[in-house]
């Protein structure tokens, strides 16, 4: 059985900013880096779970509304206080202008 579903078309999401996608009962971040490539993470801070979709990107991080802390959105890595768990990340294609999302998360991460 395939892990990948379609998200969105890929101008649904300007470069340097991210959105909000629920598949079930998982909730990701999807992000779109200035050079225009696609990246993925689990969709709440590992802090206090609050929705990185509303968060600020900036080049590769994205900051979380609540508490300021950050992540680098490509790897998952925590960057330090209030937030020290890492991010899940996941695997992104685009197809066509669509992309799609791995729901399997990456190993390590």
């Amino acid at each position: 059985m395939s892990n990948w579903i379609e998200v969105c078309q890929l101008d649904d999401i300007d470069k340097e900013d991210v959105m909000a996608f629920d598949y079930g009962e998982h909730t990701f971040a999807i992000y779109r880096c200035p050079a225009g490539n696609v990246f993925a993470t689990s969709g709440l801070c590992t802090h206090e779970r609050i929705h990185l979709a509303d968060g600020l990107v900036m080049e590769d991080i994205i900051e979380c509304p609540k508490h300021n802390g950050r992540f680098n959105y490509k790897s998952g890595k925590a960057l330090g206080a209030p937030v020290c768990e890492h991010l899940k990340t996941f695997e992104t294609k685009v197809d066509n202008d669509v992309i799609f999302l791995n729901t399997q998360h990456t190993e390590g991460n």
